[in-house]
């Protein structure tokens, strides 16, 4: 399966963006380990970003807040300090992250169609997210 996966070279370079501008990137994914950490170092992840936090590593999986600490840790920052989660899940993603107090950015991909959003944001593309926390930087 990871060697399937591909990142588009332009979220790749929104990412590096995101960082030169002073943000910290984190992955929170749910999954095994040796899957999701193959994707991630597939698609050139591993080095876009600061730090990563796996269900299948770490014991434990969305939407429980922990795996959210554990990225907030591995990124020198703790969820208190405030943030954004930015996923396509309304509950694993946009449910937690506002639990955790965080900011959120809906990716809507329409697999939730009756279902309420209470996310910060709305968009349709990883790309348009960018943009939002580059605006809020």
């Amino acid at each position: 399966m990871p060697y399937l996966v591909r990142c588009r070279p332009e979220t790749l370079d929104g990412l590096a963006r995101l960082r030169a501008s002073g943000w910290k990137v984190a992955i929170i994914t749910n999954g095994t380990a040796d899957n999701q950490r193959g994707k991630i170092q597939q698609t050139g992840l591993a080095t876009a970003v600061d730090a990563y936090a796996l269900s299948g590593v770490e014991g434990i999986r969305k939407p429980d807040v922990g795996l959210f600490e554990i990225a907030a840790r591995r990124c020198g920052t703790a969820l208190a300090d405030g943030g954004w989660m930015v996923g396509d899940h309304l509950v694993a993603d946009v449910g937690v992250g506002r639990s955790a107090g965080l900011r959120t950015i809906w990716i809507d991909r329409g697999t939730w169609p009756e279902h309420d959003q209470t996310a910060d944001h709305v968009v349709t593309d990883v790309l348009q997210a960018m943009e939002i926390l580059l605006q809020h930087r």
